[in-house]
Protein backbone atom coordinates (compact mmCIF):
# COMPACT_ATOMS: atom_id res chain seq x y z
CA UNK A 1 0.00 0.00 0.00
CA UNK A 2 1.68 3.12 -1.32
CA UNK A 3 0.91 6.77 0.94
CA UNK A 4 -0.98 8.81 -0.71
CA UNK A 5 0.36 12.25 -1.29
CA UNK A 6 0.56 14.64 1.64
CA UNK A 7 0.36 17.79 -0.93
CA UNK A 8 -2.75 20.19 -1.38
CA UNK A 9 -2.46 22.61 -4.39
CA UNK A 10 -3.86 26.37 -3.62
CA UNK A 11 -7.35 25.84 -5.63
CA UNK A 12 -8.14 22.50 -3.30
CA UNK A 13 -7.12 24.21 -0.08
CA UNK A 14 -9.54 27.29 -1.03
CA UNK A 15 -12.45 25.07 -1.23
CA UNK A 16 -11.61 23.12 2.04
CA UNK A 17 -11.23 26.51 3.49
CA UNK A 18 -14.97 27.24 2.89
CA UNK A 19 -16.28 23.65 3.68
CA UNK A 20 -18.06 23.57 6.98
CA UNK A 21 -15.34 21.92 8.89
CA UNK A 22 -12.03 23.63 7.55
CA UNK A 23 -8.75 22.55 8.08
CA UNK A 24 -6.58 24.06 10.39
CA UNK A 25 -3.79 26.24 8.62
CA UNK A 26 -0.19 25.76 10.70
CA UNK A 27 1.98 28.77 8.98
CA UNK A 28 5.84 27.32 9.68
CA UNK A 29 7.46 30.21 8.40
CA UNK A 30 9.20 32.64 10.79
CA UNK A 31 7.02 35.47 12.55
CA UNK A 32 8.37 38.41 10.58
CA UNK A 33 7.44 36.47 7.20
CA UNK A 34 4.30 35.99 8.58
CA UNK A 35 3.62 39.11 10.01
CA UNK A 36 4.49 40.31 6.63
CA UNK A 37 1.85 37.87 4.62
CA UNK A 38 -0.39 35.08 5.67
CA UNK A 39 -3.29 33.36 4.81
CA UNK A 40 -6.87 34.43 6.58
CA UNK A 41 -7.49 32.07 9.17
CA UNK A 42 -4.06 30.43 9.67
CA UNK A 43 -1.57 30.39 12.59
CA UNK A 44 1.95 30.80 12.78
CA UNK A 45 4.25 28.01 14.54
CA UNK A 46 7.33 28.39 13.53
CA UNK A 47 9.48 24.88 12.45
CA UNK A 48 11.65 24.91 15.26
CA UNK A 49 8.66 25.42 17.72
CA UNK A 50 6.37 22.29 15.84
CA UNK A 51 9.58 20.12 16.23
CA UNK A 52 10.02 20.53 19.73
CA UNK A 53 6.27 20.29 20.48
CA UNK A 54 5.22 17.22 17.74
CA UNK A 55 4.81 15.00 20.54
CA UNK A 56 2.58 16.75 22.47
CA UNK A 57 0.36 17.57 19.36
CA UNK A 58 0.43 13.84 18.47
CA UNK A 59 -3.89 13.31 18.99
CA UNK A 60 -4.74 16.71 19.55
CA UNK A 61 -4.85 17.89 16.07
CA UNK A 62 -6.85 17.08 12.87
CA UNK A 63 -7.02 17.65 9.29
CA UNK A 64 -3.72 19.99 9.48
CA UNK A 65 -2.41 21.80 6.21
CA UNK A 66 1.18 23.07 6.63
CA UNK A 67 1.68 26.44 4.82
CA UNK A 68 5.36 28.10 4.03
CA UNK A 69 6.76 29.94 1.36
CA UNK A 70 7.94 27.70 -1.29
CA UNK A 71 6.63 24.55 0.67
CA UNK A 72 9.89 23.07 1.86
CA UNK A 73 9.65 23.81 5.40
CA UNK A 74 6.36 22.77 4.93
CA UNK A 75 7.39 19.11 4.05
CA UNK A 76 10.22 19.19 7.02
CA UNK A 77 7.02 19.65 9.34
CA UNK A 78 5.14 16.99 8.06
CA UNK A 79 8.15 14.65 7.92
CA UNK A 80 8.30 15.49 11.81
CA UNK A 81 4.47 15.18 12.46
CA UNK A 82 4.63 11.72 10.51
CA UNK A 83 7.25 10.58 12.70
CA UNK A 84 5.60 11.56 15.71
CA UNK A 85 2.25 9.32 14.44
CA UNK A 86 -0.07 12.36 13.32
CA UNK A 87 -1.63 11.37 10.16
CA UNK A 88 -4.25 13.35 8.10
CA UNK A 89 -1.47 16.45 7.66
CA UNK A 90 -0.78 17.97 4.33
CA UNK A 91 1.37 20.28 2.85
CA UNK A 92 0.50 23.49 0.83
CA UNK A 93 2.07 22.89 -2.56
CA UNK A 94 4.68 25.39 -3.34
CA UNK A 95 3.36 27.29 -0.62
CA UNK A 96 2.45 31.40 0.29
CA UNK A 97 4.06 31.48 -3.69
CA UNK A 98 1.45 29.09 -5.11
CA UNK A 99 -1.37 30.66 -2.67
CA UNK A 100 -0.88 34.10 -4.15
CA UNK A 101 -0.35 32.91 -8.09
CA UNK A 102 -4.06 31.63 -8.13
CA UNK A 103 -4.82 35.58 -6.66
CA UNK A 104 -5.98 33.93 -3.26
CA UNK A 105 -6.27 36.12 -0.27
CA UNK A 106 -3.58 36.89 1.80
CA UNK A 107 -3.98 38.95 5.01
CA UNK A 108 -0.93 41.94 4.71
CA UNK A 109 1.02 43.80 7.00
CA UNK A 110 4.50 45.25 6.86
CA UNK A 111 6.23 44.23 4.52
CA UNK A 112 9.60 41.92 5.57
CA UNK A 113 12.82 40.04 4.39
CA UNK A 114 11.41 36.24 3.91
CA UNK A 115 14.28 33.86 5.26
CA UNK A 116 15.15 32.70 2.02
CA UNK A 117 15.83 36.08 0.99
CA UNK A 118 18.30 36.90 4.00
CA UNK A 119 19.80 33.28 3.15
CA UNK A 120 20.86 35.12 -0.20
CA UNK A 121 21.93 38.17 1.45
CA UNK A 122 24.07 36.33 3.71
CA UNK A 123 25.55 33.89 1.50
CA UNK A 124 26.26 36.71 -1.20
CA UNK A 125 27.85 38.52 1.48
CA UNK A 126 30.48 35.58 2.81
CA UNK A 127 31.50 34.56 -0.48
CA UNK A 128 32.16 38.13 -1.78
CA UNK A 129 34.03 39.03 1.44
CA UNK A 130 36.12 35.88 0.78
CA UNK A 131 36.88 36.71 -2.75
CA UNK A 132 37.64 40.04 -2.53
CA UNK A 133 39.42 39.75 1.58
CA UNK A 134 41.48 36.80 -0.34
CA UNK A 135 43.58 39.33 -2.34
CA UNK A 136 44.29 41.20 1.19
CA UNK A 137 44.36 38.56 3.54
CA UNK A 138 45.75 35.02 2.38
CA UNK A 139 43.31 32.04 2.67
CA UNK A 140 40.31 34.00 3.36
CA UNK A 141 38.72 32.98 -0.07
CA UNK A 142 38.70 29.60 1.84
CA UNK A 143 35.19 31.41 3.04
CA UNK A 144 33.75 31.43 -0.34
CA UNK A 145 34.79 27.84 -0.93
CA UNK A 146 32.87 26.90 2.54
CA UNK A 147 29.72 28.65 1.34
CA UNK A 148 30.13 27.11 -1.69
CA UNK A 149 30.22 23.88 0.19
CA UNK A 150 27.24 24.96 2.20
CA UNK A 151 25.08 25.59 -0.39
CA UNK A 152 25.51 22.52 -2.36
CA UNK A 153 25.04 20.36 0.66
CA UNK A 154 21.61 22.52 1.93
CA UNK A 155 20.19 22.00 -2.13
CA UNK A 156 21.38 18.04 -1.98
CA UNK A 157 19.85 17.39 1.22
CA UNK A 158 16.88 20.23 1.10
CA UNK A 159 17.89 21.69 4.47
CA UNK A 160 19.50 24.56 5.24
CA UNK A 161 22.03 24.93 7.83
CA UNK A 162 22.17 29.17 7.60
CA UNK A 163 18.16 29.22 7.56
CA UNK A 164 17.89 27.11 10.67
CA UNK A 165 20.70 29.89 12.33
CA UNK A 166 18.99 33.24 10.74
CA UNK A 167 15.77 31.53 12.29
CA UNK A 168 16.69 32.41 15.34
CA UNK A 169 17.92 35.84 15.56
CA UNK A 170 15.90 37.91 17.41
CA UNK A 171 13.50 39.50 14.52
CA UNK A 172 12.70 36.28 13.12
CA UNK A 173 11.73 34.71 16.20
CA UNK A 174 8.47 34.99 18.32
CA UNK A 175 7.87 34.91 22.09
CA UNK A 176 8.06 31.17 23.64
CA UNK A 177 5.16 28.92 23.54
CA UNK A 178 3.69 25.80 24.93
CA UNK A 179 2.19 23.04 22.95
CA UNK A 180 -0.50 23.70 25.28
CA UNK A 181 -1.14 27.08 23.81
CA UNK A 182 -0.56 26.46 19.96
CA UNK A 183 -3.30 23.32 20.77
CA UNK A 184 -5.66 25.83 22.49
CA UNK A 185 -5.52 28.62 20.02
CA UNK A 186 -5.83 25.71 17.21
CA UNK A 187 -8.96 24.16 19.19
CA UNK A 188 -10.68 27.72 19.79
CA UNK A 189 -10.44 28.91 16.15
CA UNK A 190 -13.16 29.32 14.10
CA UNK A 191 -13.51 31.34 10.85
Amino acid sequence: MTKMSPKIDAASLQERIAAPDPPRMLDVRTPAEFAAAHIPGSYNVPLGTLREHRNELRGRLEHVVLVCRTGNRAAQAERALSQAGMTNVHILDGGIVAWEAVDAPLNRGRSRWDLERQVRLVAGALVLTGVLGGIVVSGLEWLAVAIGAGLTIAALTNTCLMGMLLARLPFNRAPACSAEDVVAILRDRRP
